[in-house]
């Protein structure tokens, strides 16, 4: 089985587009320091609750992914706090009891935190999949408007099973 690591932030939730949002309402400029701040002191627990939602129906196509034998699926998301790494662990195990959850600390690249050798991440952050291609890793690149920058895009977290079953199934 290929180990298969999935973004949080902008590929299972629209937790980084209801995050602008509000930075716009409250006329927040988005910058480093500014971004921080707001998620460190952020009700992570509301805000993935009452303000956010699925991308295009990212649960059950995790589950049809899961359902393919053909990956060991994780959870892999960048956090700032410890409240949003808990919110986020208690999203997922309403939906999955038995998933890896990594919380990486912001500050660390996703390819410290686990072996990233013929895996796959899904994510929607060009950089962390240079990041990851550049450690040997499988990079796709979740896209709504399908803009691969670089990488093969998906639009639907389902898509991974016939890309994987079309180029990846006999390499790794």
């Amino acid at each position: 089985m290929i180990n298969l690591y999935i973004d949080f932030d902008g590929v299972i939730m629209n937790t980084i587009e209801v995050g602008y949002d509000m930075f716009d309402k409250l006329g927040i400029e988005k910058n480093e320091d500014n971004v921080g701040k707001f998620y460190s002191e952020l009700n992570w627990k509301d805000f993935i609750n009452k303000k956010c939602s699925q991308i295009n129906d990212s649960i059950d196509c995790i589950k049809k992914i899961i359902d393919s034998g053909l990956f060991n699926v994780s959870i892999l998301s960048h956090v700032v706090s410890l409240d949003e790494a808990v919110a986020k662990i208690e999203y997922i195990r309403k939906y999955f009891k038995d998933i890896t959850f990594i919380p990486v600390p912001k500050k660390i690249s996703k390819t410290k935190m686990v072996h990233t050798k013929n895996s796959i991440l899904i994510d929607d952050y060009a950089g962390n999949l240079r990041e990851w291609t550049g450690e040997g890793g499988i990079g796709i690149r979740f896209s709504e408007k399908m803009n691969g920058k670089g990488f093969i895009p998906i639009n639907r977290l389902d898509q991974i099973i016939e890309i994987a079953k079309n180029n990846f199934i006999e390499r790794v």
